[in-house]
């Protein structure tokens, strides 16, 4: 069974996947279990869009992002490994630190936030 040592542990390196886009994002929270990002005020949706997220839980680490729920098509050919930790459209869950889903997980954040700017602030 997971400790919450190792939790701290997947939480620090999900959290490491987002970190890097909060120059450009808002950060609305940042403790530590839990980090999350907006985007900016968007007249299209009046008002700010949920980008993604990192929360312990108790059971597992969830990793939200939004981007895969608002454009489905970014799922296409990600890895029956990484699909089956999905729970629902926008979220992943882990129990322990997994790096070969964690570098897929960076490159479907990077395309997700690329479409989300290009999409909704342009």
């Amino acid at each position: 069974m997971s400790t919450k040592m190792e939790f701290q542990e997947v939480f620090d390196q999900l959290k490491a996947i987002l970190i890097p886009y909060s120059t450009k994002l808002t950060l609305v929270m940042n403790t530590k279990g839990t980090l999350q990002l907006e985007g900016a005020y968007s007249e299209k949706w009046k008002r700010s869009l949920f980008f993604g997220s990192v929360q312990v839980k108790k059971n597992y680490v969830s990793f939200y992002l939004m981007p895969v729920y608002m454009y489905p098509g970014l799922l296409k050919g990600i890895s029956p490994a990484l699909k089956k930790r999905m729970q629902g459209k926008s979220c992943f869950n882990f129990k322990q630190p997994e790096p070969d889903l964690f570098a897929e997980l960076t490159r479907l954040t990077k395309s997700g936030f690329d479409r989300f700017m290009a999409e909704e602030y342009s």
